[in-house]
């Protein structure tokens, strides 16, 4: 078996699959990546057992088909110095010597039984599928995967949810702290369904789809998940479980309501939580008419600052203290100049939104409140 490939469309799938492979995984033949090559297109696949990254690419001449996998270290770094040139490959299908011939010197690797790779597991009969556009697709993943936990004891806090109507598809994630509601109107299911992406996936996704055009198609059952773009190909295990309810944590009626430029509190955040106490990270919102100041102390090395900022707000006044740490993310995940933080008492969450809301969508992230001490 013999094709010939450039150098650099190779090496960049490689890399982009190569992200799903473990540092120790449970089976030697997991270090490896699946190649296929089958009617002049080379397949090339990468899995850690749970999920399965899979793309393709046309090769530029071919003699013959066949399968065969190799370790995804050494090819990677063997490809990584080549410039951009033909590289040609040939595969002795008896003892799996691949031979690597490039400009100027070739390499010589073994592979080894591809029948020995896991195959990744079929959707069951009753699969829901569903189509997204792989910008909103991207957009809700990146908005909610910060706020995904890390529980062992609650593993369907560990990716995000996928609410799916018929109207529309709502993105949520919670690590019991803060919370991230992204619902969008511009795709939608056939009828109500849900799963959840875990953690890992969710992370490839994101990663994938930067570069991705077009849709996006879905297919899910009660166990496993396809996700299939352009030019990849993602199968992975979902997380079993029912997902809390999150609409029952969002406050409905909050009567103190401030409008702030978002970078504007991002950076005093950053310059006041230097003084808050290392153990809690706890920094004190105080609102009055107009105005935010926001203060910070630990006790313990006397240290402390705040920082008053004009915003629009009318209302009686009140303090509520967050985890600056917290804060500081939510907000670095909304895409607007101003935010609305919607406030109804000190021991209740804090509601943070966009002031204007992007076309189609409905973003809503969420902070619990700490305890203050006065």
């Amino acid at each position: 078996m013999k094709f010939i490939v450039s150098s650099t469309s190779l090496f960049s799938h490689l890399q982009a699959i190569s992200r799903v492979i473990n540092s120790k995984n449970s089976l030697p033949i997991l270090d490896c990546f699946l190649l296929e090559l089958h009617d002049g297109t080379l397949s090339m696949t990468a899995s850690d057992n749970e999920t399965t990254l899979s793309t393709s690419i046309e090769v530029n001449e071919f003699d013959g088909d066949g399968r065969f996998a190799v370790s995804s270290r050494t090819l990677l770094e063997a490809l990584k110095e080549i410039p951009e040139q033909p590289l040609s490959f040939a595969i002795n299908p008896e003892n799996l010597e691949i031979t690597v011939q490039y400009q100027n010197g070739k390499y010589s690797l073994m592979g080894q039984n591809a029948d020995e790779y896991p195959k990744p597991q079929a959707l069951g009969n009753n699969a829901v599928q569903l189509t997204i556009p792989a910008n909103v697709l991207l957009d809700g993943v990146n908005r909610c995967i910060f706020a995904t936990a890390d529980d062992e004891l609650r593993p369907v806090m560990n990716g995000i949810y996928f609410d799916i109507t018929s109207e529309d598809i709502t993105l949520v994630a919670s690590d019991g702290h803060k919370l991230v509601r992204n619902k969008t109107y511009e795709a939608h299911g056939s009828e109500k369904a849900a799963f959840i992406l875990p953690k890992k996936p969710a992370n490839l996704l994101k990663n994938l789809l930067t570069k991705e055009q077009g849709d996006v198609q879905i297919g899910f059952d009660d166990r496993n998940a396809t996700f299939i773009l352009e030019n990849y190909q993602m199968v992975c295990r979902l997380i079993e479980g029912r997902y809390p309810n999150y609409n029952s944590v969002i406050p409905q009626n909050n009567p103190h309501k401030a409008v702030i430029d978002r970078s504007s509190l991002i950076s005093a955040l950053r310059r006041v939580s230097v003084f808050s106490s290392q153990a809690s990270s706890l920094i004190k919102l105080n609102l009055s008419t107009n105005q935010m100041k926001i203060s910070a102390q630990d006790i313990d090395f006397s240290t402390s600052a705040e920082e008053t900022l004009m915003c629009q707000y009318e209302g009686n006044d009140m303090s509520i203290g967050f985890k600056s740490s917290f804060l500081i993310d939510i907000l670095n995940n909304i895409p607007s100049t101003n935010v609305v933080i919607e406030l109804a008492d000190p021991s209740r969450a804090g509601v943070i939104v966009p002031e204007e809301q992007s076309e189609n969508e409905d973003l809503l992230m969420l902070l619990m409140p700490m305890m203050l001490n006065d």
